[in-house]
Parts: C-alpha cells; structure tokens; sequence
C-alpha cells in the first residue's frame, strides 16, 4: 500500500531527525567521569578543560546570538595561525586551513549583570597550541578538573525550563550536602536546527562534595 503524502512527510521528517541525532551525538564531549547518579541528576567529576568565551549583555534568552557569532567566527578560522576549528569534522591538530572538532556543550553563566557564553576545545588542544583569538571579545581560559552537579533535561531553550531545572538541581545539591563551588552553568548540547524533542540540555553546578 502506498504511503499518504502525510505519511511521506511524517516518514522524511523521522530520518532527518535521526539522522541529525546521530551528527550530533558523534561531536566530541567533556570528558568526565559519573561519581553518583541519582534519577536524572549527577555528581560528575570533570577532567581539565580549556573554553573560548565571551562577555554579552542581554537577556537571558538573547544573549547566546551575539555571543554565538563571535564565537563561531573564531572556530571557523578568525585567528592569529589562521586555522579552522571546525563543529562537524574528526577532532584532532591539524595544519592551516584544516577542521578540528568543537566539543559540547555550549555554556551560559552569569558574568556580573551580564553573561559569559563558551564553547568548549577539543581536548587535543592546550592553551600553547589553540589559535589566538583576532577578536580582542574573545578570549581563551583554562577550568582545572572539579566537581560538577547535574540534571539533564530536554525540551526548548528558554529561560523557564532553564530556572526549573535549576531549582531542582538545588533542591538536590543540599539534600546530598554538597556546597556550591561557582556559578550556575546551563548547558546546550545540540545545534538550533535539532527538534526540540531530541535536544539535550543540563543545569550544571560546580560543588565541592564531603569527604567519605
């Protein structure tokens, strides 16, 4: 029996989906390691990692455009070697004009009244090696390996979803009598085009956890 026009377009729409889950799921991650895992939320202990960030006023909801831009011109080559750092291709160093992988997520955090939007490097970068930036915005820091609390959630990005989600994570941080070590970090780890059903998003808190 042959498939309704309806059932064609519902049919393209799965696999382009998927098929977009699948790029997704293939970009390079944090690397860290699970410590407690409680229902949806986390204790992880994360390795080093090295971010390009950048200061942008606005709204909660806004300021990841302005930001977005400058970062994403610093990847794709606007730097002092000249060298491309890429979102879709294999990580690793390479030479001028070669695309090394952007790991995830994207993080937002508040930076006084306004807020620092990073991307994270690839792990095969240090801070000798990653190109410096043109944009005097943008600017390389490195975070030392920490303790981070987590609870992960899907859906879209906005400032609603990201302030329950983070009540939440609170609510947990102080029953397991963890104490807050930074800011409040909310985390993005799927491009725009992604159907919000698929996306991954996390509240993440530093925290210092007891001693055993």
């Amino acid at each position: 029996m042959l498939m309704s026009h309806l059932q064609r377009s519902f049919f393209a729409l799965a696999v382009s989906s998927l098929l977009m889950v699948a790029n997704a799921n293939a970009v390079e991650e944090a690397e860290y390691t699970v410590v407690v895992k409680e229902g949806d939320f986390e204790l992880r202990q994360y390795a080093p990692h090295i971010l390009a960030e950048t200061i942008v006023a606005g709204e909660f909801e806004d300021a990841g455009g302005e930001a977005f831009g400058r970062l994403f011109k610093y990847i794709s080559g606007e730097n002092k070697s000249q060298q491309k750092v890429a979102m879709t291709s294999p990580v690793g160093q390479v030479s001028s004009g070669e695309k090394i992988d952007m790991t995830s997520p994207v993080g937002q955090e508040k930076a006084g009244e306004d807020w620092a939007i990073s991307f994270m490097m690839p792990a095969s970068f240090t801070l000798e090696t990653l190109p410096e930036p043109v944009d005097p915005n943008v600017f390389i820091r490195a975070v030392p390996a920490r303790h981070i609390a987590a609870v992960r959630y899907s859906g879209g990005w906005n400032e609603e979803k990201y302030l329950k989600n983070k009540a939440r994570l609170e609510g947990w941080v102080k029953k397991m009598s963890f104490k807050m070590d930074g800011d409040v970090i909310w985390a993005r780890y799927d491009p725009p085009f992604m159907p919000w059903f698929f996306r991954r998003n996390e509240v993440l808190m530093p925290v210092v956890k007891p001693a055993d």
